[in-house]
Order: structure tokens, then C-alpha cells, then sequence
């Protein structure tokens, strides 16, 4: 299955969505309006518009510490996150969430996490929701090659194989965690062969070709629908910015300057699939206005968080608690005829 019509310029639009943004956050994050940390997905743009493109709109999702492009991928508006990210009140955390931990049931994003591996249990307990409500929603699991050394990531992989849970497991693979390379740190360094050993499909896409990513998750999510269970997809694909921006690295580097710029200049996502789309015939005007839409749109998600207000320290406690008797309550009142407020 792969891209056509209007799909492949909305890929191009969702691209290149989350390289301005990202660029225009890290700028933010530079001039001390983002606390925290940041880490940038610049590069991986592909792996991650090509997968959620094979979703639909009821479909959840989770995520990992580099997580801006994911929700982006999704479809989300820029304004709310660029929001989340300065920790404003406009944020679609409202401010609670930051750079690494959000959430967005707009698009069906249930978590982000700075715990390595984190959404992996998550995501298979959200597919298992599904198969239980008797739907056919997915859900599409984003984590790094860090994460595949996880204990969760191995137990989350048996449970879904076993019980056949319509779950993608979709590894960004950028060649490192933090600084280790997999040929470093995975006694495996073929990901995807791991899938063989919980009887499910293992892939591995070129993460740096939107249309390869596409057809692989298109047919996973197609697969899932159909009850043929779980798929762990390996998108080969590198981040051309530090682990984090600012990290000071002690010693030897882990990858040279060459390298990473080898990467930039023949590996480029964004610019790979802009010569593709010419090379099929579409209009360099047609591009460029997308690309005008996008400057804008970034440049206006920023001036609505700058704008936003922050959080109010009395609200401090405020989404932090839900009593599980409030619905009961609801119910009781609502059975006797009574104000569920009341007495």
C-alpha cells in the first residue's frame, strides 16, 4: 500500500511541520523560554509521518522523551504544544506535561514518557482496551533501540503475540541510545529479528523514506484490524542533533562530524521525498506554498505561547487527583431522583 493523492502532500506538510517547529523550539529553548531539557527529532521526521499516516484519527498512540514530532505526525495543532513546551497554561497539559510527558486526546496520544520504554506497556494494555471493547482500533507504539534492552519491551512483546493485541511496535532506530550504539549495547543488533522469538512479523523500513515507513505500517495497522495481531516494525533512521541539546559530551565523541554530516547532506528526510515528489510531478509551486504555510503556522504557535499565561501556583494540585468514588456517587444520586451535589 502505498502513498497517493493527497496523501503525499500532507506527508510532505507534516514533515517538514515538525522540522520548523522543532527548529523554532530549540531556538526558544536557547533564549530560556522552555525549562527542561529538550530533545529534538530532527532527521527522523520520515519514520514518524509515515507511520501515523497509516492510521485513522481514532486510532491511540504513544511515545518516548523525543516526542514534539509525534503528535505533529498525528495531526495536531502547533499552537498547543508550542504552548506545553514553554509550560503555559495554553499548553494541551496545561502547562503539567513539558517537553516530555504529553498528552493529547485530540489526536489519541494516551502518553509520552522520559522513562525509557515507558509507552511500551501502555500501548499494549491500550490494544488489549480494544480487543476487549470488541473495536477495531490500533494502536501504534513509537520507542527507541535504547528501549528494545527493556524488560517491558520483551514482556509487552509476549503478552501481544500471545493474546493477538492490534498493537504496532514501531522502533525509531537512530543508531544510538544516548551515546551507545546498538553495535555497543545489543547482543542482537538486527532488531527486528527479534520478533521471531514472540512469533510475530518483524520488518525493517529505510526510516528515512516516508513512503517505506507508510507501506510498512499500513500493512501492520491492516493486518491488526483483521485480528492477525501485533507487528514490530525496525525504521532505520538518525537524529542529526545531539541526544539532548546541550549535552556535553566527556572524552572521545561517539560519532564524528563527518558522519553526522554525511547524514544531513544524503540523508535527509525531508529533502529525499521533496525530490521525489518533483521526480513524480508535482509542482515546485505547490511545495513552496506548503512551505510558506508552515513558516507561518510555526511562527504563530509561538507568538500563542509566548502569550499564553503561566500556571497559577495555587493550581498546583489541580489534575493531579480524581476520586474514584465521584462517579459512583453521580450514579446513585442520579438512580434516587437527587442533586448528585447535594444531600
Amino acid at each position: 500500500m502505498q502513498l497517493h493523492g493527497n496523501q503525499r502532500l500532507e506527508a510532505y506538510r507534516r514533515m517538514l511541520r515538525i522540522r520548523r517547529f522543532e527548529e523554532e523550539a530549540m531556538r526558544q529553548f536557547k533564549a530560556d523560554n522552555i525549562p527542561g531539557w529538550f530533545h529534538s527529532s530532527v532527521g527522523q521526521e520520515a519514520a514518524v509521518v509515515g507511520a501515523c499516516l497509516a492510521l485513522r484519527d481514532d486510532d491511540a498512540m504513544t511515545g518516548t522523551h523525543r516526542s514534539h514530532g509525534h503528535p505533529i505526525g498525528k495531526g495536531a495543532h502547533l499552537d498547543g504544544l508550542m504552548a506545553e513546551l514553554m509550560g503555559k497554561e495554553g499548553g494541551v497539559c496545561k502547562g503539567r506535561g513539558g517537553s516530555m510527558h504529553v498528552a493529547d486526546d485530540s489526536v489519541g496520544i494516551i502518553s509520552e514518557s522520559g522513562i525509557v520504554g515507558g509507552g511500551i506497556p501502555l500501548a499494549t494494555g491500550c490494544a488489549f482496551s480494544a480487543k476487549v471493547r470488541g473495536v477495531d482500533q490500533v494502536t501504534l507504539c513509537f520507542f527507541g533501540d535504547g528501549a528494545v534492552n527493556q524488560g517491558t519491551f520483551h514482556e509487552s512483546l509476549n503478552m501481544a503475540s500471545l493474546w493477538k493485541l492490534p498493537v504496532i511496535y514501531h522502533c525509531e532506530n537512530n543508531g544510538y541510545a544516548m551515546t551507545t550504539s546498538v553495535a555497543h549495547s545489543h547482543g542482537q543488533p538486527d532488531i527486528a529479528l527479534r520478533a521471531a522469538g514472540y512469533g510475530m512479523l518483524g520488518v525493517t523500513v529505510d526510516g528515512q523514506s516516508v513512503g517505506a515507513v507508510y507501506e510498512a505500517a499500513a500493512d501492520a495497522v491492516t493486518r491488526a484490524r483483521a485480528g492477525g495481531g501485533p507487528t514490530l516494525i525496525v525504521a532505520n533512521t538518525y537524529r542529526f542533533d545531539e541526544h539532548d541539546i546541550g549535552l556535553v559530551i566527556l572524552g572521545e565523541p561517539y560519532r564524528s562530524v563527518e558522519e553526522v554530516e554525511a547524514q544531513k547532506r544524503d540523508r535527509d528526510p525531508i529533502l529525499l521525498y521533496r525530490t521525489v515528489l518533483l521526480d513524480e510531478g508535482i509542482n515546485e509551486m505547490s511545495l513552496t506554498a506548503i512551505e510558506d504555510e508552515v513558516v507561518e503556522a510555526v511562527n504563530q504557535a509561538v507568538q500563542f505561547a509566548l502569550d499564553s499565561p503561566l500556571p497559577q501556583p495555587e493550581t498546583l494540585p489541580d489534575y493531579m487527583f480524581n476520586s474514584p468514588l465521584a462517579g459512583h456517587h453521580a450514579l446513585v444520586a442520579g438512580r434516587r431522583g437527587l442533586d448528585p451535589h447535594g444531600t
